[in-house]
């Protein structure tokens, strides 16, 4: 694998810290933020040390001061799982979070992710080509067993596109068309290419592998990008996060 290949890591302007932890702060507006959110943060399930409770105290602290520091709530308008690390929107008043919440309701967001999984991913015919993972799947979670779920599967696609890959490793682009929860990590399981580091999906021996032999303890999984339209804008905005997160590229680049 050339190094290269693997996203640049940008280091951000303006970073919110509270103890050990870091948040870099992508963009914000007097009444949005974007933020790269660390990997085992929850966004708003944990009140006084989620992601909502940290960005509403830098905002009365005025470390955001293009925020409306008048501001009483911060609300994600989408949600990303626990252990995935990357790009969220926060919304501070009503409005904007239903100006927002209505185009990921209409599937009109862009959201690019960056997956580490096990194997040699490619197309049919070319290591770069699009690949599209369409097997239907519930609404709910499921696990490792029996990723589609027990119930109604409804239509489901994700789009994927080899970056790079190591000896046993491939990074992948991954863009979801669809909106079922946990939707790339189960459609990965079900390709037999697992998202490593997943202790929903994976198997309990790549589990104890990856922790044993390369020290890696986290999902594979990063939210890059988002393209969606802000208040007032007539056209979209893309917000990438910081690149690919330390552990993830450290695996790739190690694993010979």
């Amino acid at each position: 694998m050339n190094p290269s290949t693997l996203p640049l890591k940008s280091d951000p302007k303006t970073v919110i810290v509270s103890g050990a932890v870091q948040i870099p702060v992508v963009a914000f507006g007097p009444r949005w933020l974007v933020l790269d959110k660390p990997c085992g943060m929850s966004i708003h399930n944990d009140p006084g040390s989620d992601l909502c409770s940290l960005a509403l105290e830098a905002v009365h602290a005025g470390g955001l001061p293009a925020v409306d520091q008048e501001l009483s709530a911060i609300h994600a308008v989408h949600r990303i799982d626990r252990d995935t690390s990357g790009i969220v929107i926060l919304a501070g008043d009503p409005e904007t979070l239903a100006f927002i919440g209505n185009q990921f309701a209409a599937r009109a967001v862009i959201k690019q992710y960056l997956a580490v999984v096990h194997g040699f991913l490619q197309g049919p015919s070319g290591n770069h080509e699009r690949i599209d993972w369409n097997w239907p799947l519930t609404s709910g979670a499921a696990g490792r067993n029996d990723p589609t779920g027990k119930g109604k599967r409804n239509p489901c696609t994700t789009r994927c596109r080899l970056l790079a890959h190591s000896l046993h490793y491939s990074l992948i682009e991954c863009e979801p068309l669809t909106g079922r929860k946990h939707q790339i990590r189960r459609h990965a399981k079900l390709a037999g290419h697992p998202v490593v580091g997943d202790r929903r999906y994976g198997s309990v021996r790549s589990l104890a592998f990856l922790r044993r032999h390369h020290g890696f303890n986290r999902l594979g999984l990063h939210a890059h990008a988002l393209t969606l339209r802000l208040p007032g804008e007539a056209g979209t905005t893309t917000f990438h996060s910081g690149g690919l997160p330390e552990a993830m590229r450290q695996l790739l680049e190690t694993d010979r």
